[in-house]
């Protein structure tokens, strides 16, 4: 048979035990002690929050959480008024303490480091995204901002056209899960840190890609024009467009492909005409990529026109 202390326990844990206990801490209690005043979470405010010593009441919300900066009062009528509307089993009218309730939100001091953190999550994965790693600094000082105490988000409101630059202006909002905590504007310093190409030596122009001398560093790619962005530099077609001085970041305009028929150079300009077709040495006047249109001279006439690269020493011309 089972005794009245086990099947005590029993009812204590189960769904009926937040009653149980309940119903023991009121009875335990000549009247119940109201807090002059109650900090609470967005989740909202609960009857363990107005009465003092209540560790043992079941979670009953009364009502929702002030806004983030504002204040709630409840008087002694309103609070036994909400706790028969949520929870009749527990109503009573035996308040003692504090004749109302001053209800707050709980807050914490949003300090510089942790915002930056966030507003650069939030601008990494949105914005910056794969171009490199995103660091930012504030170009005034963050004053210390109150904020609930509480999980939030950073949403952005508003970027230069440009995007995330050098210097820039950002616009943006404090949220705590649906609630808006603040919207906000600072001034900002960026770098995106990335490694490219760079020059370790003076290179000179119509070196091949592949035979240059060059390395990786990590570099702000903000302050770049167009970076190379290959990963490597194995192709043998490239060469240098321009002279690369020693220790300069390789762009995209500095590599070009390389062309197959230089300037100068005499080659075979086959010219059909119908079913008619016929060699003559030309000169190219401008260097040709396969497939490319230049301009020749005829060496004997002298007579310009302009022909379809065809490979290393033909051009085809078309009358």
């Amino acid at each position: 048979m089972t005794s009245l202390p086990s099947l005590f326990r029993f009812f204590l844990a189960g769904p009926l035990g937040g009653l149980v206990a309940a119903c023991a801490f009121a009875s335990d209690l000549s009247a119940w002690p109201l807090r002059p005043s109650a900090q609470v979470d967005s989740g909202g405010l609960f009857l363990s929050a107005v009465v003092e010593g209540a560790a043992d009441l079941p979670k009953v919300r009364l009502a929702p959480a002030p806004a983030a900066g504002q204040t709630s009062t409840f008087t002694r009528a309103q609070i036994t008024e909400l706790v028969r509307e949520k929870a009749p089993a527990l109503a009573t009218t035996n308040w003692t303490g504090a004749a109302q309730v001053k209800v707050t939100r709980r807050s914490r001091t949003l300090e510089e480091t942790e915002l930056l953190e966030l507003l650069t999550a939030a601008l990494q994965g949105d914005h910056v995204k794969e171009r490199g790693e995103l660091e930012l600094r504030f170009t005034r000082a963050w004053p210390n901002t109150p904020v609930p105490d509480e999980p939030f988000t950073v949403k952005i409101l508003e970027l230069p056209a440009a995007g995330v630059t050098p210097n820039f202006i950002l616009r943006f909002e404090l949220r705590a899960g649906s609630e808006s905590v603040g919207r906000f504007q600072v001034p900002l310093q960026a770098r995106v840190h990335r490694e490219v190409w760079v020059a370790g030596s003076n290179l000179r122009r119509g070196q091949l890609l592949r035979d240059a001398d060059l390395m990786r560093e990590r570099r702000d790619v903000l302050t770049l024009r167009d970076p190379y962005p290959a990963p490597t530099l194995e192709n043998p077609m490239l060469e240098l467009a321009e002279n690369v001085p020693s220790g300069t970041p390789l762009s995209v305009r500095s590599v070009r492909p390389r062309p197959i028929i230089l300037r100068g150079r005499v080659v075979d300009a086959l010219v059909s005409e119908g079913s008619l077709v016929i060699t003559v040495k030309v000169e190219a006047l401008e260097d040709g990529l396969p497939g490319q249109t230049v301009r020749v001279r005829n060496l004997k006439s002298k007579h310009e026109f302009r022909g379809k690269v065809q490979n290393e020493e033909t051009i085809l011309v078309t009358l």
